[in-house]
């Protein structure tokens, strides 16, 4: 019971892999100068663009099957990429389920059985809650920037926008699913498209920003989709509702205390 209520909760950490934040790399690095960067430090951008220094959000995150269809809303709480908080709003058998991710480590809350349970690293590489995320690719999210070699495969422009795509391909020794991955990302660092092959370079899955939305001051991806590539029709959907970017955050708010007993 305890494991199988650790797996559902897992799925709402899906917000730290969509969305961590976002930092406004345009004041330091410019649109027009996105052709100078390398194409690590293209990934490297749009990731920090993705991420933030603090965030505040409101998520509702939609798993699509053929014959059910399950929705959830939830808040999150992200400082960088080491620290996240995730609380589940609603439905209201689900409320209260919460996510605390610090460093490597990620631990899941139920009220329904008041226990915080640690995430065993053999349970990383499991599907959320049936979605089309895993675990690892919410937790080592940012590896492919250190991990993997990366290229400029081509450069084209779409919509007055310069879009790079760019293929990373893991070093030898990395401890890493994917046999390469392809990025597509747009000259404001805005992630349009992640695409996951496996070692036999068969394409498994892809990711894909839908809809773009001004949010605070700041282009982001309010919509993104990931889905297997066997299965089209079957998908899980990321929408962002309210999002603040730098904001205040209390200093306990990442704790095991705060996770059972939320005081933010």
């Amino acid at each position: 019971m305890a494991t199988k209520l650790a797996n559902t909760n897992m799925a709402f950490s899906c917000r730290l892999a969509l969305l961590l934040g976002l930092v406004s790399i345009s004041s330091l690095l410019g649109a027009g100068d996105t052709e100078v960067l390398e194409p690590r430090e293209l990934i490297r951008a749009a990731m920090e663009h993705w991420r933030g220094v603090t965030s505040y959000s409101e998520m509702t995150m939609i798993i699509h099957r053929s014959d059910w269809e399950r929705s959830f809303s939830m808040q999150a709480w992200t400082e960088g990429d080491k620290l996240s908080l995730v609380r589940v709003t609603g439905p209201k058998r689900d409320a209260g389920n919460g996510t605390l991710v610090k460093e490597q480590n990620m631990w899941t809350f139920s009220p329904k059985i008041n226990r915080i349970l640690k995430v065993p690293s053999s349970m990383m590489n499991q599907s959320w809650m049936g979605s089309d995320f895993s675990n690892k690719d919410i937790s080592k999210s940012t590896d492919i920037i250190d991990q993997y070699d990366h290229s400029l495969l081509k450069t084209e422009t779409v919509d007055d926008h310069l879009l790079y795509t760019i293929e990373s391909i893991p070093h030898e020794e990395a401890a890493v699913v994917w046999g390469r991955e392809v990025t597509v990302i747009r000259d404001d660092f805005v992630m349009l498209r992640q695409e996951f092959w496996d070692q036999d370079d068969i394409l498994v899955k892809e990711m894909n920003s839908t809809e773009l939305k001004l949010m605070d001051g700041r282009v982001v991806a309010s919509r993104l989709r990931m889905h297997k590539t066997e299965t089209p029709d079957e998908w899980t959907e990321m929408i962002v509702d309210v999002v603040d970017f730098d904001v205040e955050l209390g200093a306990n708010l990442f704790t095991l205390s705060n996770l059972r007993n939320p005081r933010q």
